[in-house]
């Protein structure tokens, strides 16, 4: 009964809303934000603090007082997540470039640029200026996808699933699409090629074994309710041993023999060749193009280096087919998203030029050396908070490209590993990631790292001042 009533006069002393929202209120730092979100972060404190008195076991453990200056400062810690964005800016130090995870490509400079004109003011998203009427939204990168790519015509939507979805209703629905058994692939998020396809009307019909596919497979496959040829680009996998498929030009060949359209998803498209750069050679869609690919498809944000877009390559006749799909208008993309993507196309001219400019090439193509130097900068700006408890090491490491692209690619990188007295790997995984921006790093043999190759130049200051407050 003692208990009871102790808890009761606790409950009593509970303020009222009305009451610290007047508190708060007269505080300067509060004057402009919105009345609601300080009501719903006092309900949430008062009432977080009621369970608690309610959730009290025994007559000792019930605080004798409610300390209004805690429940205060309970409230402003709500209010500034509250108020905080959901969606915010963290530090990639995995060394997986292309990390679906924490937001894929960055932007080149030249895309944001664009990105911020186009938002600021109107443009010609659907209108032709030189006519002086309605035009098509493809229009701006249309031009630039058939120069590069060396296709007839060329149009986007959202991504990659969506372009592929969309091809394969267009051509194919009602009718039986071939494709390898070994190139029914899953992307990330359970998304997987059998799914997309059946969403699209089509029939799957599966050819050859899982490592081996041969010519004659797809030929004693064809009839008269075959709609398609399909190529799934198996870049998220690889099988190795004994092993064949079938190459685009042979199945080029089987296509125009049969009368059938042949279809590439390319999934991580790439305009440069990264065999140039010492790396691992990944088929580019000039090459599929180049091979009579009659409809290629591909992504924008991953080796592409540009915004989240499927875009959609190929013969001028079929194109135009698949922009008359109801479909399109459903999946088509925004004028922000064309905006980023025609900036990040105009940069492939010159793929010298591509490859510095655009942050994923860059990371993707920068030579070890470089990373090394970049490892040493950031021991040297660490090591001038002058604190004992630090130890920090040099470690040659292994990036990824991520994004499902050149699984077996290990790409040399250095790594700053990170020791602090008493705190475990663990320890300093959270705490980093507690930072405001969080910084990501990974945990190898019980250490902590930090991999230069994906932490940019102007993050090196962030990571100092976490460091600095995790040993405050």
């Amino acid at each position: 009964m003692k208990q009871m009533n102790n808890q009761e006069m606790l409950l009593r002393k509970l303020p009222g809303v009305d009451r610290i929202l007047e508190r708060i209120q007269e505080e300067q730092e509060y004057t402009g934000t919105p009345k609601s979100v300080l009501v719903d972060a006092i309900r949430f404190v008062i009432e977080k603090k009621r369970s608690d008195i309610l959730q009290t076991r025994t007559f000792d453990d019930v605080t004798d007082d409610i300390n209004i200056d805690q429940l205060l400062s309970d409230i402003r810690q709500k209010i500034a997540m509250i108020m905080k964005p959901n969606l915010r800016r963290t530090v990639n130090a995995t060394g997986v470039v292309v990390h679906t995870n924490l937001g894929r490509s960055l932007l080149a400079k030249k895309a944001i640029e664009q990105v911020i004109e186009i938002a600021s003011n109107y443009s010609n998203l659907e209108f032709d200026i030189e006519k002086g009427q309605r035009g098509l939204r493809y229009s701006s990168v249309e031009d630039i996808l058939c120069e590069i790519s060396g296709a007839e015509s060329g149009m986007v939507v959202n991504n990659n699933a969506a372009a592929v979805l969309l091809c394969l209703e267009t051509m194919a629905k009602g009718k039986e699409v071939i494709v390898s058994r070994g190139e029914l692939v899953e992307i990330g998020g359970s998304f997987r090629i059998p799914d997309v396809m059946a969403k699209s009307g089509c029939i799957l019909k599966e050819v050859g074994t899982t490592n081996r596919t041969h010519p004659r497979d797809y030929e004693e496959a064809i009839n008269e309710n075959t709609g398609l040829l399909l190529k799934v680009h198996t870049s998220n996998y690889t099988i190795t041993g004994f092993t064949a498929d079938v190459s685009l030009p042979e199945m080029e060949k089987i296509g125009k023999k049969h009368s059938l359209p042949v279809m590439e998803d390319l999934g991580s498209g790439t305009f440069i060749d990264f065999s140039r750069y010492g790396l691992t050679r990944e088929p580019t869609v000039q090459d599929s193009v180049r091979a009579g690919m009659d409809i290629v498809t591909f992504s924008g944000d991953k080796l592409l280096g540009g915004p989240q877009a499927g875009i959609i390559v190929g013969k001028k006749e079929i194109i135009g087919k698949i922009r008359k799909n109801p479909l399109t208008r459903a999946l088509r993309i925004d004028k922000l998203t064309l905006a980023a993507l025609e900036s990040t196309l105009r940069l492939y001219r010159d793929p010298k030029n591509a490859a510095r400019c655009i942050p994923t090439l860059r990371m993707i193509t920068e030579p070890y050396e470089q990373v090394h130097q970049k490892a040493d900068r950031l021991v040297r700006n660490i090591e001038e908070l002058h604190d004992s408890r630090l130890v920090l090491n040099i470690k040659k490491i292994s990036s990824k490209t991520g994004g499902g692209a050149l699984p077996l690619l290990d790409i040399p990188s250095a790594g700053v590993g990170i020791r602090i007295q008493d705190m475990t790997a663990d320890g300093i995984e959270k705490a980093m990631r507690a930072n405001d921006p969080a910084i990501i790093g990974r945990i190898e043999e019980d250490l902590y790292i930090l991999d230069l190759r994906t932490i940019q130049d102007d993050e090196f200051s962030i990571i100092v001042n976490a460091l600095k407050n995790i040993l405050a």
